[in-house]
């Protein structure tokens, strides 16, 4: 009967909180992968970060060598203290006393010229210009001092995927802004554009009432632009008046 498989289940709130605590006051803890993180499992890490849960449900950063990554609290638990102990590597084979065969000389056909083979083989001229493989040369290719088939090297850990990026268009208050998250890491705060650029970038979605939404606020704010340019012009027409005025009294 198999025996029962030991469920870790992770991380828990309290440890998250010493976790927390520890970063705050300048430290890095250490912390232990579980099966859940893949084959990096049992491999030692140290939290460097703590992101926003509602973000994304891997949250906790580690470094692992020279990677930082996020991960589930499930990926993780408190790392033993003192060192990890690894597995010793097995001692390698010693080779096999290598035992020279007696050489026995078999009785040729007649005719034959026979020629002596070390390893107690003999090979006639007919046999060699036949291209028959010497058995010595057959026995030396496959006896213990041949060298062994190398072995597949272990496949690397896979690494996690990066977390998604998201790229957002809006408009505020009569500004059109965009900004970029990976994850919840912010790449570019929103920075104000031009609204022509905005209108490419809306141009590119093909999405029912989002063309509509777009047409209404440029018509707002052409309207509002075409009154601000008569208010500029009636001004300006009254301080033509007012100067042409003074000009004609001096």
């Amino acid at each position: 009967m198999a025996a029962a498989r030991t469920e870790v289940r992770g991380l828990s709130t309290d440890e998250l909180q010493s976790i927390r605590d520890a970063l705050a006051a300048g430290r890095k803890p250490r912390v232990m992968f579980t099966e859940s993180a893949g084959q990096i499992a049992g491999q030692v890490g140290q939290v460097v970060a703590l992101t926003d849960p509602a973000e994304s449900d891997e949250w906790v950063v580690v470094r692992f060598g020279r990677d930082e990554l996020p991960f589930a609290p499930a990926d993780l638990q408190t790392a033993p203290k003192g060192p990890i102990k690894k597995a010793a590597a097995p001692p390698p084979p010693v080779p096999e006393a290598r035992v020279e065969p007696e050489f026995v000389l078999d009785a040729p056909p007649a005719g034959a010229v026979v020629r002596q083979q070390r390893g107690g083989s003999s090979v006639s001229d007919d046999e060699r210009a036949a291209g028959a493989p010497a058995a010595g040369a057959s026995a030396a290719a496959s006896g213990p001092g041949a060298p062994a088939p190398r072995k597949a090297g272990a496949k690397a850990a896979k690494p996690k995927p990066p977390p998604g990026l998201t790229v957002t268009l809006a408009y505020t208050d009569g500004e059109w802004t965009i900004a970029a998250n990976q994850g919840s890491k912010a790449l570019a705060k929103p920075y104000v554009v031009r609204p022509s650029e905005a209108m490419k970038m809306v141009a590119l979605v093909d999405v029912p009432g989002v063309q509509e939404a777009v047409e209404q606020i440029l018509s707002v704010e052409r309207a509002e632009a075409e009154q601000q340019a008569e208010r500029l012009r009636a001004e300006l027409a009254e301080i033509e008046a007012r100067l042409q005025e003074l000009r004609e009294a001096g």
